[in-house]
């Protein structure tokens, strides 16, 4: 079976996340349906037709939190947000009333897989947009789905929306996505979910050699690539806001906090006080779905009450590398009333 929060494969019906001798190893079979500009895929862009289903726990969710709200697709494209934990099955819709979504009238995420693909045996794994007039899912392939809400949603973006994936700097900003996927965003993964020493250590090193790497290219510039906030950011930032809380201690990757490594903190700090991606993050969330889901981890489902997280909001210093955050666009308006999310909840 597969791991409903991550496509991870794992060991048994149980859900076990850790394979013993063995190392993680994700599941990337996803639904590979997009939604376009033109429907070459029978399913074309149209504001209010399709529903974003999150979890603010999800890093690979956030991304497209972020995007979304970065480019205005709010009213476009209306997001359900799941509770932040689920069990074997499936992500469920417990922060609604009654626990049901109240557009999509499920409780359970799997009913919109089921109703494409019946018995559909990967993960139920979110990002996912559905159908609302059918009720079916469309996609969950996470990483293309945020490129086409950057290329395919032009039509609706807000006025001064950024450009995240401009043509002139794609290959670079594609390159820098590879080597993030494999060493930080999913290295964390690799360290956490590691059925072995050697497993674990060789991740451990990939992780750290990686963020010392990411150190040193941000240590002269503002951003990753150019001198906006582009696709990349947004992929690497749903990693680092994830550090302290979860991945140093619950993941064991713990040669450093975030806090220690002054220019990846000071860059993260940067984009946290930046209007689309702190005002997303819910660290509440984060912290019950880490720690309470993943029990052959942390068996009791205990849940720290730290570190404390206030200091996201310090100073960066940033700005004196230069850089405009959205280029010759504007910040995104205030959060919509019911997507606000609480301070450090």
């Amino acid at each position: 079976m597969t791991d409903t929060a991550t496509g991870a494969s794992t060991t048994d019906e149980q859900g076990r996340y850790v394979i013993p001798g063995g190392e993680f190893t994700r599941d990337q079979r996803y639904i590979a349906t997009r939604i376009t500009a033109d429907g070459r895929d029978g399913y074309p862009v149209e504001p209010g037709r399709y529903r974003l289903v999150v979890s603010r726990a999800c890093p690979w969710a956030s991304r497209a939190v972020i995007v979304r709200r970065l480019l205005g697709l709010e009213q476009a494209l209306p997001m359900a947000v799941a509770g932040p934990t689920h069990d074997a099955r499936s992500w469920t819709f417990d922060l609604d009333p009654d626990g049901r979504d109240p557009v999509l009238g499920i409780e359970r995420l799997q009913d919109a897989y089921f109703a494409r693909f019946p018995g559909y045996e990967r993960g139920i794994t979110v990002p996912a947009i559905v159908d609302v007039t059918t009720g079916k899912v469309v996609t969950n392939d996470y990483a293309p789905m945020t490129i086409d809400l950057s290329l395919e949603w032009t039509a609706h973006h807000r006025p001064g929306a950024p450009e995240l994936y401009p043509a002139a700097l794609r290959a670079e900003i594609d390159e820098i996505n590879a080597v993030v996927f494999k060493d930080v965003n999913n290295g964390v993964y690799q360290c956490g979910f590691a059925g072995s020493q050697r497993a674990y250590e060789a991740a451990y090193r990939r992780l750290f050699a990686r963020l010392d790497a990411l150190s040193e290219r941000l240590a002269t510039r503002r951003y990753l690539v150019g001198d906006t906030i582009t696709e990349a950011d947004v992929r690497l930032f749903t990693t680092l806001v994830r550090f302290d809380a979860v991945y140093h201690g619950h993941f064991k990757c713990n040669r450093q906090k975030l806090a220690e490594m002054p220019v990846l903190w000071a860059y993260a700090r940067d984009l946290f006080a930046t209007p689309g991606f702190g005002d997303t993050v819910h660290f509440g969330h984060i912290k019950s779905h880490y720690y309470e889901v993943h029990r052959d981890i942390n068996p009791t489902g205990v849940v720290p009450a730290g570190p404390d997280l206030s200091g996201w909001l310090t100073p960066h210093g940033r700005e004196e590398l230069g850089g405009r955050p959205f280029g010759d666009g504007t910040p995104p308006g205030p959060v919509a009333p019911d997507e606000t999310v609480p301070d450090f909840g």
